[in-house]
């Protein structure tokens, strides 16, 4: 009996051992050193247990049929755009940003375009407004994308809207994260109103293993874009659901959602839908013309340049982080971050470190309140270090969640869009950006920022520094689960 427990546990320690080469070598392979240890110490500390989650959730790629889908749409792109480049206001940019459109092209296959308009949105009801008013002015087409899309007495208008423009005739196309879908009510009502309405809608990103459609569970297709007819369009960090969103723990607690979003008129908008059209491709099959029309750069000295970058796992790429991460370090003078999920990578938190000790004025505007636990003691580890380097930390006052995402640099360069600061967005989401020059378009991003500030508390250093052991360790040990990317 014990010689049969004996070889028993030999055996086992034996698999262990090669589970444990095993994951090292191919864990190790093309992956962040830290997030490489990370999963090597949960297998070997959890070994089975640690093995299984990260065949469930290691693999940070979309299936190599999706993957392939975005290559053939980015050569489309690339070359339609050729020489696109060139239609900017490119002499008045700042000295390094042409470096920076350059290796978002490069990534993202989209160029910078001249000749565009932006209105800034920070009303939660305006936004669906605005959309709807869009809508109903549509002749041709609208396409619809957002993470989390939800017919509810808010967003009734918009979806009215859509079922009108169908009405005249005009295709409409809708795009929603799949698994979202599951975790919000009124699912089968939404998708009974678009089919009722003939309105074309997939699910993004499905998890139905048994008709073969299957990646690792938390890729999520996190953007929200409207087009319509290629003359307006939408993007922000809005989703297309009530402020509430719907759960009764955030009524209980009285939270509600505060958004920014962005109405872009102008060649911009082409980009913009290219990244529909990319989307639906890869769920629908069906690739859809992509406009080639000529771009005129117009001779308003108001119009801005701007340049749409998606991200995401169907990249070979981070391309968001390497955006941010050059911009923060080219900064002169000032850095303003909005982002509600703050769990930065190495190389970003570097960055921003890095920027306010060279004298940079740097802030940071995030929520005071959380609604997911995990991802808010995690940031909240990152804020000494940020503290430290002379970062001003702004709390927006509860129960507002702020959801926004953007950030500016110096006087006129911003970024607005879907993503947030963290890990999650820069490596797991599929996000979409959009890089904005022009001074009168950062003013505005400065009244919006001027108006967090005046709804938030600044994090004071010292009670910060002397809050309890207990949140000190809290922090820190979700701080670790962030790693497990």
């Amino acid at each position: 009996m014990n010689d049969t427990f004996d070889l028993v546990t030999y055996l086992l320690l034996a698999l262990h051992v090669v589970i444990i080469f095993v994951a090292a070598v191919f864990i190790s392979a093309n992956r962040r050193p830290s997030t490489a240890i990370a999963w090597i110490l949960a297998i070997v500390f959890i070994p089975f247990v640690g093995a299984a989650v990260f065949l469930l959730i290691g693999l940070n790629k979309l299936p190599k049929h999706r993957r392939d889908k975005q290559r053939e749409v980015n050569e489309l792109m690339m070359a339609r755009t050729r020489g696109l480049e060139l239609v900017s206001h490119g002499d008045d940019w700042p000295d390094w940003l042409r470096s920076a459109v350059r290796l978002n092209q490069k990534l993202g296959a989209l160029p910078m375009l001249g000749g565009n308009t932006a209105e800034l949105i920070d009303d939660y009801q305006g936004s669906f407004d605005a959309m709807s008013r869009e809508i109903d002015g549509a002749t041709r087409f609208v396409h619809v994308e957002f993470y989390v899309l939800v017919r509810d007495a808010s967003t009734a208008g918009f979806f009215d809207a859509l079922a009108r423009a169908a009405a005249r005739g005009v295709t409409v196309r809708v795009l929603s994260d799949h698994l979202s879908g599951l975790m919000y009510p009124n699912r089968k009502e939404t998708q009974k109103f678009l089919a009722d309405a003939g309105i074309e809608w997939y699910a993004m990103l499905p998890l139905r293993p048994l008709r073969g459609q299957w990646q690792r569970p938390d890729l999520r297709n996190h953007r929200k874009l409207v087009v319509v007819d290629g003359r307006a369009g939408f993007t922000g960090s809005q989703n297309l659901i009530d402020s509430t969103y719907l759960k009764k723990k955030n009524i209980a607690r009285g939270l509600h959602w505060h958004e920014l979003m962005v109405r872009v008129e102008g060649p911009v908008v082409r980009e913009l839908d290219a990244v529909f059209v990319t989307d639906w491709y890869s769920e629908s099959g069906v690739l859809l013309p992509l406009d080639t029309s000529p771009v005129v750069l117009g001779d308003n000295p108001a119009l801005l340049d701007a340049q749409v970058l998606p991200s995401g796992p169907s990249f070979d790429n981070d391309n968001n982080l390497k955006l941010y991460a050059m911009m923060i370090h080219n900064a002169k003078t000032r850095v303003s971050i909005t982002s509600p999920y703050f769990v930065p990578e190495e190389s970003t938190l570097l960055a921003i470190v890095t920027a306010a000790n060279r004298g940079v004025d740097v802030e940071l505007f995030v929520s005071e309140i959380g609604d997911q636990a995990l991802v808010y003691h995690a940031q909240r580890s990152y804020y000494q270090a940020l503290l430290d380097a002379g970062v001003k930390i702004y709390l927006y006052r509860a129960p507002t969640v702020l959801h926004s995402k953007h950030f500016t640099v110096d006087d006129d360069v911003a970024v607005v869009g879907s993503s947030n600061m963290d890990i999650r967005s820069f490596s797991l989401n599929m996000e979409v950006s959009v890089l904005v020059h022009g001074r009168d378009f950062v003013d505005r991003m400065r009244v919006v920022e001027d108006s967090y500030r005046a709804n938030s508390r600044q994090l004071d250093p010292v009670a910060w520094e002397q809050r309890s052991v207990a949140g000190k360790i809290g922090d820190s040990l979700a701080r670790l689960t962030s790693a497990l990317q």
